[in-house]
């Protein structure tokens, strides 16, 4: 992937070496990680916050208005003790973070709406959130409460080693990903969704889980879509990275990998093959239109 020559962007809050832990387990209302190793394990696996979509922390402010209606702010942080290694990946992710950017204001422009872009927290070990503290074995998650994507940047190294997903555009994918949850946030569906699991049996949450995480995998693609078209940041093999690391956060198979056998109910990120499925259509489409999990199967 093409990427160094790129502008980075201003919303990246590096508090990497910055003594920011937090205490383990997720916030007001989350599921605490201790004990939900499937839950987590997939969660690792870019997925937003469980916290916010396995009936956990509220979307919703305390006054009852939307997240998405406050703004980012932007804070940067000089980082500390950071090697040469750690110093690319925070530039990589603030490349991506800037395309991101670039790809949705004029999509969003185009439907007469404007684009509010997200933060994003790097962080060493753990680190706070509006959503509660986390840490690295979370991995990256959106919180919609403060609208930002926490990223502990030695998941690059384990997208490698745990899930046999290298590549600098696999890697992308998961941070586009998260932004797609953003972009969920923003048109107001993250909202409805949580509104509707709250009346809904665990089993039936959890459908409507796969579907806002099989959207944002979709979304990645259509970032991907028009990223290439204006920037031509595909490679030979990048396709594949992005696939391979798709596949490789299915939940069928991290809970095969975790306990021997799966159970579809409990699924709330998609199987393998429905993740590779909606990453293609939104490379293929590049709109946001053709991104309705909500409409008919998966």
């Amino acid at each position: 992937m093409r990427w160094e020559d790129f502008r980075r962007s201003g919303n990246v809050e590096d508090r990497r070496g910055g003594g920011f832990g937090g205490g383990g387990g997720m916030g007001r209302g989350g599921l605490g990680i201790g004990g939900l190793i499937i839950v987590g394990l997939i969660a690792w696996a870019t997925g937003i916050n469980p916290a916010v979509l396995i009936g956990g922390a509220e979307i919703l402010l305390g006054d009852g208005s939307p997240s998405s209606q406050t703004s980012p702010q932007r804070q940067s942080a000089p980082p500390r003790n950071l090697s040469a290694e750690d110093q690319k990946l925070g530039d990589f992710a603030a490349v991506v973070l800037a395309q991101t950017e670039d790809v949705w204001k004029p999509i969003f422009k185009g439907e007469g709406a404007t684009y509010r872009e997200p933060g994003m927290v790097l962080f060493t070990g753990a680190t706070r959130s509006a959503c509660g503290a986390a840490d690295a074995a979370v991995g990256p998650f959106y919180c919609p409460r403060d609208q930002k994507v926490y990223l502990d940047t030695s998941f690059f190294k384990d997208l490698k080693r745990r899930f046999n997903a290298p590549g600098d555009f696999a890697a992308a994918y998961v941070i586009a990903h998260e932004v797609g949850h953003h972009v969920e946030n923003q048109i107001g569906l993250l909202e409805k969704v949580q509104a509707r699991q709250r009346q809904v049996s665990r089993s039936e949450a959890n459908a409507l889980s796969v579907r806002v995480e099989l959207m944002a995998d979709c979304l990645a693609g259509v970032w991907a879509h028009h990223a290439d078209a204006q920037w031509r940041i595909l490679e030979d093999g990048d396709i594949e990275e992005a696939m391979n690391a798709a596949a490789a956060i299915g939940d069928d198979r991290l809970q095969k990998q975790a306990q021997g056998y799966v159970v579809p109910d409990s699924f709330t990120h998609g199987t393998s093959a429905q993740r590779v499925k909606w990453f293609r259509q939104g490379l293929a489409k590049g709109s946001l239109a053709q991104c309705n999990t909500f409409k008919g199967s998966i």
